[in-house]
């Protein structure tokens, strides 16, 4: 009875704030899969450290075996960005004049936000016409990303959010095609941009490659997506909203970028080789010359 008096006055004792404090402390150390805290933000999923770990492990191996997956791809880039990553991404914008008027103005990319009939009308070397013009030839729409869930702070999951919905812009800019073998040069150019590791873990798709896309990869693209990612500014930073009227040419100029050689005409090209050569050895075998 005595100890329990002795431990009420010396809590009454304890200012309110310290009070408090320790409660958190307490609290936080209580974070389990059955007592998680409240989320930071609409959609948030507080994880445990094994959770993200699983998570991780997970995405990334389901991932590899269906590249077009995007929801395990998201799940990976979330899982993996912190502790460091997406903070050193969001130091990035903050270090920027631009970066910093986006956190301020938390602008998104999305057919609720974009007039694509709009950027359509624009001249066809604007970036705007550039981007509307891709989605239509790729069959994508504005609304493919996902909202970001595992990243505990509010800000950098913004950050996700952002370049998330940037990437089709990316394509855009550089021309490269939503094949896989299109998506692991710029998600190999992204890597070298951003740091963020599902972008690097994102190569080893081409595992899945055949042998001549895996042979451009190391002779072409590869190396332009190494040279690039690492020498051009940082991509984040792009307020894309205020970039639709501008000449593309002019703005990859600007960032350092160069567009790489247009992969869809070189898979053209291979695809009506490898039809003469089939069609030469079908009349070989028929006896016509």
């Amino acid at each position: 009875m005595a100890v329990f008096l002795r431990q009420h006055s010396v809590r009454a004792a304890l200012p309110r704030e310290l009070l408090t404090t320790c409660t958190l402390s307490l609290n936080s150390r209580r974070f389990s899969v059955l007592n998680r805290p409240a989320p930071n933000y609409p959609g948030h999923v507080p994880l445990t450290r094994i959770e993200k770990a699983g998570l991780a492990i997970g995405s990334a191996v389901m991932s590899l075996l269906n590249p077009y997956r995007g929801d395990l791809i998201a799940s990976l880039g979330e899982a993996t960005a912190t502790p460091y990553f997406i903070y050193r991404l969001r130091d990035a914008m903050l270090s920027d004049p631009t970066g910093r008027r986006i956190l301020r103005d938390r602008p998104r990319l999305s057919s609720k936000t974009l007039s694509i009939d709009y950027l359509r009308s624009l001249p066809d070397n604007t970036v705007g016409w550039a981007y509307a013009d891709w989605l239509d030839r790729e069959g994508v729409s504005a609304d493919t990303r996902s909202e970001v869930q595992y990243i505990d702070d509010e800000e950098c999951a913004y950050v996700m959010q952002r370049y998330r919905e940037c990437h089709d812009f990316f394509h855009a800019l550089t021309g490269l095609p939503i094949v896989v073998e299109g998506e692991v040069a710029l998600k190999a150019f992204e890597f070298a941009n951003t740091l963020l590791p599902m972008t690097g873990l994102s190569v080893f798709a081409l595992t899945r490659m055949k042998p001549a896309e895996r042979k451009r990869f190391f002779t072409i693209y590869g190396p332009w997506a190494v040279k690039n990612g690492l020498g051009s500014k940082e991509v984040i930073n792009v307020y894309w909203e205020e970039q639709f009227e501008r000449d593309a040419g002019e703005l990859r100029t600007e960032l350092g970028i160069e567009k790489p050689v247009d992969l869809r005409d070189i898979r053209k090209k291979e695809r009506a080789r490898r039809k003469v050569e089939r069609d030469a050895k079908k009349n070989a075998h028929n006896g016509y010359p």
